[in-house]
This record gives structure tokens, C-alpha cells and sequence, in this order.
């Protein structure tokens, strides 16, 4: 089976039809569990959690529409689920809590796109890659990971070592372990599933989310995996999920997480026998 649980609306409009193309492409592509995760930033009701330049003038959505929306879907038989994709923002654990409680979600999506001011994977801030000590960045950004875990706010981390996405990587190995390490071992102790993410495929990285020695980490300490492939456009629904799940194999997964309304179940990954 195949979960798509990372997709957004937000090239298009929060229309039913402009939804449907995303559940058709869904639905041609063989997923059995689809669901939208719109950036919680474009929304007025995000303005006491995460502020910035960049972010402030993207906030044009009211949670009122959005919910509407999927009332919409459901109404005409549509099966997708309600979710949020949303930056966490250290310092901000009970206005996430509040926001988050405050809509009946499937399943909550926490990812980290910004360490401080510097917004890591957008292309506005390439330049500062090269200002700074890549050691630094990483260390300040899964020093994000363990904390987003420990706070079990969320049911997935989207894209957990997005960080490599325009290639600046430490050398040191031994470093990159040691981040790997103390991430799983949070994850471990919290509800946090993984997504293994293929839209590193078409970034400048080429290489999907995680990492597999990352992947196979999360494996070994009981770490549950869904699929995503953070389409922005309904054509990269379920993109190259072929080379997704053969990396999640090679890891050692035969089993996927599946959400409705913050109840969980595992599936079966393809067409292998589950067993957990």
C-alpha cells in the first residue's frame, strides 16, 4: 500500500476543483492514503508563532476556508485527509499546541525550514550558505529535530534532514552521525513518525529525505515511516515512489503508518505481508 501524506495547495487555489486534480493524480498513481498539508504560515490564524519577511507577506488563508474545503470533499465522496504542514518554531510549543488542538486533523506534519533568521532551503537565502560554518547550521538544526520530537506535537517530521538540499553537507562524517543519532533516539521516545520524502529528487541535493544511513537508524530503533512526495503541483503526487519504497526495503520497512483523525494503523508497504 502507499500513503502520500505531504501535498500542498498553495501553487493553485482552495477550490474543490483545483483539490481534485490532486486526488485524481493521487488515485492514478496508486495511493491508497492521501491527504493535503498546507503550510500552516499562510495563515492569519500562524501570526503568533512564526513571524519573519518572508513569511509575513505569504499569510493570506483563513483556517475557516481551508476547513471548508476538505467539509467539501468529504461531502462529494472524496477520501483525503485534513492536515497542516507546520514550521516548528522553538519558543512557540504552546501556541502550536493551541493552534493544533484547536482543528480536527488527521495527522499534524512539524517540519524546520528556518535555524534563527536564516531560512535554509529557500533559494532567497542561498547566499548564506556560503557566510556561514556548515558544522554550525546542521548542529542548530538538529538541535530543531530532537526538540520538535521531544515536544510530540506532530504525527510526521516532513523532510527530516532537509538541510542537505542545496548540497552544502559537513565532511566529517563522524559529525553527521552523531546528529543522525541523537534525532533517532528522540524520535524513538516520541509518537513522531518519519516521512522518507521524495522531492529531494528535484531539488539540487537529487537525493531523497532521509539519508539512508539516516533511514536505517530509524529502522533499527522502531521508528514508523509513511511516504510523501510534497507535490506543489498535482503532477508530483506520488513521484518516483518506485525508488521510495526500495529505499525504505533496503532499510529493513515492510510497513507503512496510516492516520484518520489522530488514530493510527499500520499497512503494509506494497504488496510485501505486514509484520510488526
Amino acid at each position: 500500500m502507499r500513503t502520500d501524506y505531504h501535498n500542498h495547495l498553495e501553487t493553485g487555489t482552495l477550490t474543490l476543483d483545483y483539490l481534485k486534480k490532486f486526488t485524481d493524480r493521487a488515485r492514478k498513481e496508486g495511493i491508497d492514503f492521501f491527504g493535503i498539508s498546507e503550510h500552516a504560515y499562510h495563515f492569519y490564524e500562524t501570526a503568533d508563532i512564526l513571524q519573519n519577511g518572508w513569511v509575513n507577506p505569504r499569510r493570506y488563508y483563513k483556517m475557516e476556508d481551508y476547513t471548508s474545503l476538505f467539509k467539501q470533499a468529504w461531502d462529494a465522496g472524496i477520501d483525503v485527509k485534513m492536515s497542516i504542514e507546520m514550521d516548528y518554531t522553538p519558543g512557540r510549543h504552546k501556541e502550536m499546541e493551541k493552534f493544533i488542538s484547536s482543528y480536527d486533523f488527521d495527522y499534524v506534519i512539524g517540519s524546520i525550514h528556518w535555524v534563527g533568521d536564516f531560512g535554509i532551503d529557500l533559494k532567497e537565502y542561498l547566499h548564506e550558505w556560503e557566510k556561514r560554518d556548515v558544522k554550525t547550521v546542521y548542529k542548530k538544526y538538529f538541535d530543531q529535530v530532537v526538540t520538535l520530537a521531544e515536544s510530540n506535537l506532530f504525527d510526521i517530521i516532513g523532510h527530516i534532514d532537509l538541510v542537505k538540499i542545496f548540497n552544502y553537507i559537513p565532511s566529517d562524517e563522524e559529525f553527521l552521525l552523531e546528529q543522525y543519532e541523537r534525532a533517532t533516539d528522540a524520535l524513538k521516545n516520541s509518537k513522531t513518525c518519519v516521512e522518507i520524502s521524495t522531492a529531494g529528487l528535484r531539488k539540487p541535493v537529487g537525493k531523497m529525505y532521509p539519508d539512508p544511513v539516516l533511514l536505517k537508524m530509524c529502522r533499527q530503533k522502531g521508528i514508523p515511516i509513511v511516504l510523501s512526495s510534497d507535490a506543489h503541483f498535482p503532477e508530483h503526487v506520488g513521484a518516483d515512489f518506485d525508488q521510495a519504497e526500495q529505499l525504505a526495503r533496503e532499510a529493513g520497512y515492510d510497513s507503512l503508518m496510516t492516520f484518520s483523525k489522530g488514530e493510527r494503523r499500520a499497512v503494509p508497504l506494497g504488496d510485501k505481508t505486514l509484520t510488526i
